[in-house]
């Protein structure tokens, strides 16, 4: 079995984690890097990653979160919020910075920051908020992998209400919305579901080769 799939396989979404046991700092920063290398449409990764280990944060976030128990017991709390709403500042903060990193003149950037705004600026509101939602989920997919590939515990979450994780963690006013979570540690041994054989579609239902 090659690594990519036994990455795979290992991984489960653990349900009971072992909160005696944290993820180092050196895991933490390794899972925070290639998160930020993820892909992203355009390249302008248009929401802003929460990295939550203070208890006390957490366990405000529980009740918000239908009371499970991986929110205070995991290692770390990771909210992924996407921008609700974006002005040309999204693509001008790319451009500097991409002129900036390859040290291209702004000048000649300006003909693919004007095709990106063309693209994005004028998108009704309830689009561009569904696009950077997309978007969150890309980097989310990566730092789950990421996780895997470390042998670090992780349970995706979309159960917990977005309105009062908003208010908690002050996103609102930074024109954010907590888009989904995911909980991060070392899997308890009380933890029965990592026994459970993993449960997909075979690949002749799921895939059509063309």
């Amino acid at each position: 079995m090659s690594t990519v799939i036994e990455h795979r396989t290992w991984r489960y979404a653990t349900k009971k984690f072992d909160a005696t046991k944290k993820v180092s700092d050196e895991d933490l920063e390794t899972l925070i890097e290639a998160t930020r290398l993820s892909a992203s449409s355009y390249g302008l990764q248009p929401y802003h990653i929460l990295v939550i280990s203070n208890q006390e944060t957490k366990e405000q976030l529980k009740p918000a979160s239908w009371n499970q128990s991986q929110i205070t017991d995991a290692s770390h709390i990771i909210v992924f919020a996407n921008a609700t709403d974006f002005g040309e500042e999204l693509v001008d903060d790319y451009v500097a910075n991409v002129s900036q990193t390859r040290n291209i003149p702004e000048e000649g950037l300006r003909g693919y920051a004007d095709f990106m705004k063309s693209k994005l600026i004028d998108l009704p509101l309830e689009t561009k908020d569904s696009w950077t939602a997309k978007q969150a989920y890309i980097a989310f997919g990566n730092l789950m992998q990421a996780a895997a590939e470390l042998k670090i515990d992780t349970c995706p979450m979309e159960g917990f209400e977005s309105e009062k994780y908003n208010e908690i963690l002050g996103l609102e006013d930074k024109n954010l919305n907590a888009a989904v979570v995911l909980a991060i540690g070392y899997r308890s041994e009380k933890d029965e579901t990592q026994h459970y054989a993993k449960v997909r579609k075979s690949t002749e239902e799921l895939f059509t080769l063309i």
